[in-house]
């Protein structure tokens, strides 16, 4: 092959490299801010209100989508949008999860900002407590016990008003998980238990709070190796 033809692929590769696509950065979310009550949402009818979700422009995207789930139903809502902002119609005094995914026609990669979460403000003047975000084991999760035959949960959990008081951990081998295996406190994120291997759990939190408001985080479920 001659030098000449050399110089021409190699050319040609560095061009290819050089016209890639940029794949989308992820959206860093502003409002609802994360863990909040959010008192802005103008009054569509008694039991719903129009919402502003805002977040920073990220690079290479030319259109983001806006996704908000009711923490109570799991319904979710979307809308499209080439700028860093979208309105939605939501339910009143009801727990919502957020998130934004950024979008470019030229990459088929889509970038995901965190998940934030909110109470959209109704009428009362206490709310329940989040329901309990599942860190491990997440769904369909194969785990190994330790030497002791147990197996640690983990979970996050907030509260608008800040009076979380206990964590129910439910623990089972039947769906829904019935037996309550501990009921730690406000500071707890994490509770051992014991298991048996080549069992197939199921888990929830229920998440109380001073006020005897309640949330479940619903069911997960997970493999003991």
């Amino acid at each position: 092959m001659s030098r000449s033809l050399v110089f021409l692929l190699v050319l040609a590769i560095m061009a290819c490299k050089k016209d890639d696509p940029k794949p989308p950065e992820a959206a860093i979310l502003e409002f609802p801010l994360q863990n909040s009550e959010c008192t802005t949402g103008v009054d569509q009818n008694e039991t719903t209100s129009l919402v502003e979700f805002r977040w920073q422009a990220s690079n290479h995207t030319e259109t983001y989508e806006l996704r908000a789930t009711n923490l109570n139903t799991s319904a979710t809502q979307s809308v499209s949008t080439q700028t860093p902002s979208a309105e939605l119609t939501l339910q009143k005094g009801t727990p919502y999860s957020w998130q934004v995914l950024s979008r470019n026609s030229n990459t088929q990669v889509t970038a995901s900002s965190e998940t934030w979460q909110f109470y959209n403000a109704g009428t009362q003047t206490t709310y329940a407590p989040f329901p309990a975000t599942i860190v491990r084991p997440t769904s369909g999760a194969s785990v190994a016990a330790d030497s002791n035959n147990e197996v640690t949960l983990e979970w996050t959990g907030a509260d608008v008003d800040g009076d979380i008081s206990t964590y129910d951990i439910y623990l089972d081998t039947v769906n829904p998980p019935v037996n309550l295996v501990a009921s730690p406190g406000a500071t707890a994120s994490q509770q051992s238990a014991v298991v048996v291997s080549g069992t197939v759990y199921y888990w929830k939190i229920v998440t109380t709070d001073e006020e005897g408001n309640s949330s479940d985080s619903g069911v997960y479920s997970f493999r003991v190796l």
